[in-house]
């Protein structure tokens, strides 16, 4: 049986909308199952005085701020746009760069630290990009076009060295350390 908080860490987690049918494949259960939990979670957060609303659109749900809070949260969000990377900002999207495309437990792995905030930050910037491993069933992700022409370069090949860090063998020792 699944409880709605595993849901509710997923959606969380993800920062962008999923489908029933990926939040059952991830838990491994059914699409009946999961609607059920998210019946119970709509209820919660969208009955009461939250700051957060969960919210559908066909079989997919997010999460999101309470319209109310909008214009609490708009400076912190116009913040994160537009003001100067910080060096673990910085750090990710080397590596995002230079390893790409990688899994968040990837990146985490390498840093040694949680990633979460910097993704969601580096992808509000427009300089990395979200795709899904249908294999893996994962997000990955890579640096976007937008970061392409913030370097002016055409290719990620093109970054210093390249080559040599993308298949550097101590990385790939690193990362064997995932739990599959």
């Amino acid at each position: 049986m699944i409880v709605p908080a595993q849901i509710e860490a997923l959606l969380f987690a993800a920062g962008k909308p999923l489908s029933e049918k990926k939040i059952a494949a991830m838990l491994a259960c059914t699409p009946d199952d999961v609607r059920g939990a998210l019946g119970r979670l709509w209820d919660e957060y969208n009955t009461a005085k939250r700051g957060i609303r969960l919210l559908k659109n066909g079989a997919e749900y997010q999460m999101a701020t309470a319209p109310e809070y909008t214009k609490l949260v708009q400076g912190l969000v116009r913040e994160d746009e537009h003001g100067d990377l910080t060096r673990p900002q910085l750090e990710s999207l080397t590596i995002i760069a230079y390893r790409g495309p990688i899994t968040k437990a990837a990146l985490e792995q390498i840093r040694g630290v949680h990633s979460g905030l910097i993704i969601r930050n580096l992808l509000i910037r427009g300089l990395i990009e979200a795709t899904e491993d249908v294999e893996k069933l994962q997000i990955t992700y890579c640096v976007s076009f937008d970061f392409l022409r913030w370097l002016g370069i055409h290719d990620v090949e093109e970054l210093p060295e390249y080559k040599t860090l993308h298949d550097d063998p101590r990385i790939e020792s690193v990362l064997a350390m995932i739990p599959q």
